[in-house]
């Protein structure tokens, strides 16, 4: 249980990477970009980019403990 717990954790912090992330990118002007805006849109890009990955990587680590507690309470009955 503490895998997955790990894991719900990991979703957690990703969500809250994406909002910050997309938040920034929802604020920035919608005129004529200077040259340092133009680079914190691609930090702000490659934030929503990381989140989407942690993400994905803590789904599939809560699927697989899943799948691991359930083979093993299959081994038990």
């Amino acid at each position: 249980m503490v895998g997955l717990t790990h894991a719900l954790e990991g979703v957690a912090r990703s969500e809250q990477q994406f909002n910050v992330a997309a938040e920034r990118i929802a604020r920035m002007p919608l005129s004529t970009p200077g040259p340092g805006d133009r680079v914190e849109l691609s930090a702000a890009a490659a934030a929503l980019l990381e989140s989407k990955n942690n993400f994905e990587a803590n789904t599939r680590m809560a699927k697989v403990i899943g799948e691991v507690e359930q083979a093993a309470i299959d081994g038990l009955g």
